[in-house]
């Protein structure tokens, strides 16, 4: 018997439901399994992965799912509430991203290596780069008088679309970064291929949480 449009509705809604909890428990899982590997301040270098970890995988899943309609942790908060909760993250995420980099930068300077030669540091460059130019276009949101020539529905839309950008680019560099000498070193076999499977599978669920809370926007404006 076929299915009726409320029915599928309803299991599709579920299934993004489940598919969210499974993206926040990765996120987080993720972070501390690399917070366990690292071992940080066992030495300089300890403290790159966990900040990228933390600032790409569970900061910045948590931002963009503060606003999905079945997954979000602050369903019950105004929006006001949610885009402030968002704001912070995303602050926490870059300024985790940025002491990331810079602490990655000097162990290269200290050890005499040259830095930004392989794919995993220009992607890293990359989307740290992006990140600030995202959080500075956040801006525009708060301020949306500042561009006049914009309505703030297409302000709403460039930001998430710019910052499903970013986002992605944040899991390639953590995926570039799974592929190093020391993570493979370190991380074989099923677990290198689990770990691997994380940012994959949150930003396929973020992809299709950005896109369905904006559809929903849509639905509940006048």
């Amino acid at each position: 018997m076929a299915l009726t449009l409320e029915t599928e509705s309803r299991i599709y809604r579920s299934l993004r439901a489940v598919f969210g909890v499974v993206a926040h428990l990765v996120s987080l899982g993720f972070s501390i399994f690399v917070a366990v590997l690292t071992r940080p301040g066992s030495s300089l270098f300890s403290w790159h992965p966990l900040l990228m970890s933390l600032a790409f995988s569970f900061l910045m899943t948590e931002a963009v799912l503060v606003f999905s309609p079945e997954s979000s942790l602050l369903r019950s908060f105004s929006r006001k509430a949610k885009v402030r909760f968002h704001w912070a993250l995303q602050l926490l995420s870059l300024i985790c991203a940025v002491l990331g980099l810079a602490i990655i930068s000097y162990n290269k300077y200290l050890n005499g290596k040259d830095h930004f030669v392989t794919w995993h540091g220009q992607t890293g460059l990359l989307t740290v780069l992006y990140a600030s130019m995202q959080c500075l276009g956040g801006l525009a949101l708060l301020y949306p008088k500042l561009m006049k020539n914009w309505t703030l529905t297409k302000l709403k839309l460039y930001h998430a679309t710019s910052g499903l950008i970013g986002y992605l680019l944040g899991c390639a560099s953590l995926m570039l970064g799974m592929c190093s000498l020391w993570f493979t070193a370190a991380v074989t076999g099923v677990s290198w291929y689990l770990s691997i499977l994380c940012p994959i599978l949150t930003s396929l669920v973020v992809m299709n949480q950005v896109s369905n809370a904006y559809l929903y926007r849509k639905r509940i404006q006048p």
